[in-house]
């Protein structure tokens, strides 16, 4: 059975940093393509980061600059390194195997103003 397990959400200032680590048990990770997802309320699911297998990466424009993925194979994790934060990146964040129908429960960032 596949686990993905978020953390690192909370409340942070404007201007702020969070890192987020999305924990993956169940699947050869390093095999996996995997990604960051946000939704915020009312708004549709919208990609933010990829990273693929061979760690490639690929960011939403809104995001481009401020927010870095990463991974580590042998601890079976992701990361989104988020830094610059704004309010309007306020949202629950969702970790992915990318491509897939498998999701975590998500982590609350919420960013101030």
């Amino acid at each position: 059975q596949v686990h993905l397990v978020e953390s690192g959400g909370g409340l942070v200032q404007a201007g702020g940093s969070l890192r987020l680590s999305c924990a993956a048990s169940g699947i050869i990770f390093s095999t996996y393509a995997m990604g960051w997802y946000r939704q915020a309320p009312g708004k549709q699911r919208e990609l933010v980061a990829i990273i693929t297998s061979g760690s490639g990466t690929d960011y939403a424009d809104s995001v481009k600059g401020r927010f870095t993925i990463s991974r580590d194979n042998a601890k079976n994790t992701v990361y989104l390194q988020m830094a610059s934060l704004k309010p309007e990146d306020t949202a629950v964040y969702i970790c992915n195997v990318h491509g897939s129908s498998l999701w975590g429960q998500g982590t609350q960032v919420t960013v101030s103003s």
